[in-house]
């Protein structure tokens, strides 16, 4: 009996081996199936209710949604003030937070990628990816510390009569770029790796100075790698709702749908429109700059 199962498993997997062999695509499928399923049906299909969402009402009695057609949200958005307030500040802070990180980012990702030893490389990255593995709120209240009235950066500025920013605006710029200046470190110096240093060089032969070769060759070469970098900044910007609340008195996007999305669906929903229209747009733009033309 256990030799007649053995040889009957043994079948059905000769059965199998035969039906994908010599066919690359159907092993292909067979292999994406399982994530792709996840995708359409756990992020893509959730993502499509909550956009659905948006176009529902809520019973101003009963606090029932209604699911009803209805541009009621978007109108609201649009009409009030303080909605199209809180959505410009997001922007402002997200674009801040991205300059600032891809400008901070380059010059450690080029030493980095081609000025530093192995060893010194391996350490830096270790350096870089090491924040990642602390808690994200240890992170932001280690931060709220630093800014609070008594904290270490009051501290160190009161003897020349200066002080620090304290909480708001400045302070969630401050934070946020703390937080993702790896997401965009790591894109830029693996950029960086994949151009030849005959490139550079040949460009020091035929007279062009560190500022033309930086514009002429780097750049162009590692602009898709700095707008895969500026991509996780500017949208984990948009959607974070943690740090604002730590740091901040202000509203952002992600306070609003936070704040919403227990009492009125509807208008958290349509609020996230926002941020996926930012973030469409923006893909767009970098398209049309070719970002993606060498990907």
């Amino acid at each position: 009996m256990e030799a007649g199962a053995i040889a009957s498993k043994r079948s059905v997997g000769r059965r199998l081996a035969g039906l994908f062999y010599g066919r690359p695509r159907l092993q292909v499928g067979a292999l994406l199936a399982a994530p792709t399923a996840w995708l359409v049906l756990g992020y893509l299909g959730s993502l499509a209710v909550l956009l659905a969402a948006a176009f529902w009402g809520v019973d101003a009695l009963s606090g029932e949604l209604v699911k009803s057609f209805s541009f009621d949200n978007f109108n609201t958005l649009l009409d009030d003030s303080v909605y199209r307030t809180i959505a410009v500040r997001t922007i402002l802070v997200a674009a801040a937070v991205t300059v600032t990180d891809a400008l901070l980012a380059f010059p450690i990702a080029f030493y980095m990628a081609k000025v530093a030893s192995n060893r010194m490389k391996a350490i830096l990255v270790v350096a870089i990816l090491m924040p990642l593995w602390a808690s994200y709120l240890v992170k932001v209240y280690a931060w709220r510390t630093l800014l609070s009235t008594d904290g270490v950066i009051n501290w160190v500025l009161d003897p020349v009569g200066a002080h620090g920013p304290g909480y708001g605006n400045v302070a969630v710029w401050l934070v946020m770029s703390y937080l993702w200046l790896p997401y965009m470190t790591l894109p830029i110096f693996a950029g960086l790796e994949r151009i030849p240093n005959s490139l550079l060089s040949a460009s020091e032969d035929l007279g062009a100075s560190p500022f033309t070769t930086f514009r002429r060759v780097i750049l162009p070469l590692v602009f898709p790698a700095v707008v895969a970098g500026s991509i996780f900044t500017f949208s984990l910007t948009l959607g974070d709702y943690i740090t604002p609340t730590l740091v901040s008195n202000n509203q952002f996007i992600g306070n609003v749908i936070y704040n919403n999305i227990t009492n009125n669906l509807p208008l958290a929903s349509a609020y996230t429109m926002v941020p996926i229209v930012m973030m469409i747009a923006y893909l767009l733009v970098a398209r049309k700059l070719g970002a993606f033309q060498h990907l």
